[in-house]
Parts: structure tokens; C-alpha cells; sequence
């Protein structure tokens, strides 16, 4: 079953097709020239596509409702339109090309898949915050995120060890513009660092991570600001970009820190202090690690970043090969970069959300009745 993987952002449009066999056909990835303008990007960029069989979408929020893989069809779309101010910089986009795809090739199969189904296995203890009752009668939670690449990421990183994924306790992180970690146990999340929106836990390169609600309170009676005014100073002027002031990509702060810029120096700090706290986090929840997985882009990228992550994890029995953390491997990113045998294992995988979204949507449309 050839498959078009969809991945709509707030600002950009990647697309793909996989063969049956996984083999990319085509990839692309382009900017969007205003928000939800998917018509003419999509059209341009799928006139030349091998046809298709069915198409997978990623849908960052499923809520309480969407568990896994979802068939689309108009009344599952009005209520994944109920969903969009869960995930406000998200959820809109996916539904934008969805909609607009459904006009490309109105008969052909869409299936949603979703980040936060990945992380239902969670149990109560992990996923309950400690509000009233009634708060919890209206459905907050802990969802989290990013379960398209941590799924795949624990998996891809069971076939470089040779060990079935049944078999590893596995800490998955997700370091790229969003960032989360996953507490990883015999394949299933027991725990991650995004909660009921993509804003709590890691600092990111816009977002704040998690922030003391009581700061929050203060901010909102002292200062005088609107929810809105909040919320896009949380999601889009904090983080990386709000304490270097020169750039949300970790790239881009790294070469001002070294160039002696106090601002970035202490963001790249407060980054790697969150990130060294969260991953042992994680470790507590699976009681033991067999392994540390960094995906996404600045997880595969940045060798100095996962070389500060685990300086200070040494108590963890964490331990880079320097010479593999740095060398820039041909072809594939995917390797082990910690000492040959050495436990737990250090790895490096590329983020293909694609792959498994084009798993799921096989396996729900080729599922028995």
C-alpha cells in the first residue's frame, strides 16, 4: 500500500510518500506563505506525486476521545475540530489539510493519526495532576506528545541493539523546535514531559517548558496581561529565544554563546539543566535504563548538546564514545554512540514520523471486518 504522509504545521507543509516497502518516493518540505495556506502549496507539490493509496495525517491532539489511528469522515472532522484549542499552534493545520486534500482526491482513505495516542498506556499516577475533583471531571490531564517519533524511536532503537523492544527500559528524547521525553518500558510511555498541552516540561525554542502556575497568577494580576497576550508570550516569546534574545534555534545560540554572549550562554545552561533533570526523571519512572535515544533535529544534529545532556548523567552509568558522538556518518544517522557493549546504551535516531504513520494507516486499513 503506497502511503502520502502529511505532517501540516503552523508554518510549514511537509509531505512524503512511502511505498510498500517504506522506500520514499517523494519528500517535500515547504515553508507556507501564510497560515493554513495549504491550497496552492499542496496542489504545486503533489502535481508531479506517484499515485497514492490512502493518506496519513499527523494530528498532534487526540484528547481523551482519539486513542489511536482514526478513519476520517465528516462527523470524526467535527470533532477534531472541538480539539484545535487543545493544540493551537497544531491541531488547526492538520484539519486545514485535511480539508483540503479532501478536495485533491475526494475517495480516497485519510486516517488520522495522533501524538498523544501513543502515550494512553501511562498509568494513573503519571497522568493525573493533583487538582480538585471537579477540575478533573472536565477532563485535564496529562496527555502528552510527540508519540509518532517516540513510538519510532524506541523501536529503531531496539533494531540497533539486537534486543526485541519488549525487552528495554528506554528514555526517548525528542529534542527539536517542541521538545519532550518518553519513559519508554517494553515498547509502551509510562511517563513523558508534556502534559495536557505541548507547553509543560522541557525548555523549547520558543516555549517556556514548565513554568510555576503561581508565577503565572502573578503575571496575570500584577502586570496586567490578557490570556491571549500569556499565551503567546509562553508559546512563541519564551524559551530559547526569550532568554538569548537572538534566536529560538539551538544552533544559532550556540555559535552567540561561544562568541561570549552572556544571554546565550546561560540559555544553553538553563536548556541543559532542564534536560539532565527530566531524563533522570524518566530513568526513576522505569526503575533503570538500557538505553538513551536522541531524535529530532537538534537530537540528531548537535553533538555538543548530546555531550552536555550526558556530562552530567555519569551517576546514571551514562557514558558517550566521543569519537562516535562527533564523527558524521554516511547515509543513515541512525548508529550507537556510546562504548561498544557499554550499558545503558547511548543512540542516535532520525525522526520518521512517517514511517509511523504509514504503519498505522496500513494496519487500520488492512485490519480484518
Amino acid at each position: 500500500m503506497r502511503v502520502l504522509v502529511v505532517n501540516a504545521g503552523s508554518s510549514s507543509l511537509k509531505l512524503s510518500v512511502l511505498d510498500g516497502d517504506d522506500s520514499s518516493l517523494m519528500v517535500s518540505e515547504q515553508e507556507l506563505p501564510a497560515p493554513g495556506g495549504f491550497g496552492d502549496v499542496m496542489e504545486r507539490a503533489l502535481r508531479d506525486a506517484p499515485g497514492v493509496d490512502a493518506i496519513g495525517h499527523r494530528v498532534v491532539h487526540g484528547g481523551d476521545e482519539f486513542t489511536g489511528p482514526l478513519l476520517l469522515d465528516a462527523a470524526s472532522e467535527s470533532r477534531l475540530e472541538q480539539l484545535a484549542e487543545l493544540a493551537p499552534l497544531h491541531n488547526p493545520p492538520a484539519i486545514a489539510a485535511i480539508l483540503s486534500l479532501q478536495s485533491v482526491w475526494p475517495d480516497l482513505p485519510q486516517v488520522a493519526c495522533f501524538d498523544t495516542a501513543f502515550h494512553v498506556t501511562m498509568p494513573p499516577e503519571a497522568s493525573t495532576y493533583a487538582l480538585p475533583d471537579a477540575w478533573r471531571d472536565w477532563g485535564l490531564r496529562r496527555f502528552g506528545f510527540h508519540g509518532l517519533s517516540h513510538a519510532w524511536a524506541s523501536r529503531r532503537a531496539a533494531g540497533l541493539l539486537g534486543v526485541p523492544v519488549e525487552q528495554l527500559r528506554l528514555v526517548t528524547a525528542h529534542l527539536g523546535a517542541g521538545a519532550s521525553l518518553a519513559a519508554v518500558s517494553g515498547g509502551r510511555s509510562v511517563d513523558t514531559t508534556m502534559g495536557f498541552t505541548p507547553l509543560e516540561g522541557l525548555v523549547m525554542a520558543t516555549r517556556s517548558g514548565s513554568v510555576d502556575p503561581g508565577l503565572l497568577l502573578w503575571v496575570l494580576r500584577h502586570r496586567h496581561l490578557t490570556v491571549d497576550e500569556l499565551e503567546d508570550a509562553l508559546d512563541r516569546r519564551a524559551g530559547l529565544w526569550g532568554l538569548s534574545g537572538v534566536s529560538g534555534d539551538l544552533r544559532e545560540v550556540l555559535l552567540a554563546a561561544d562568541r561570549g554572549d552572556a544571554r546565550s550562554q546561560l540559555a544553553f545552561g538553563v536548556y541543559i539543566h532542564r534536560l539532565r533533570a527530566e531524563i533522570a526523571a524518566m530513568v526513576a519512572a522505569l526503575g533503570g535504563l538500557d538505553g538513551l535515544v536522541f531524535t529530532g533535529g537538534a537530537g540528531e544534529g548537535s553533538a555538543r548538546l548530546r555531550h552536555e545532556a550526558c556530562a552530567g548523567l555519569g551517576f546514571l552509568g551514562i557514558e558517550l564514545d566521543e569519537q562516535r558522538n562527533t564523527s558524521e556518518p554516511s547515509g543513515t544517522r541512525d548508529r550507537v554512540v556510546s562504548r561498544n557493549g557499554g550499558t545503558p546504551a547511548v543512540l542516535v535516531v532520525q525522526a520518521r514520523e512517517d514511517l509511523e504513520i504509514a504503519r498505522q494507516v496500513r494496519a487500520m486499513l488492512t485490519r480484518p471486518g
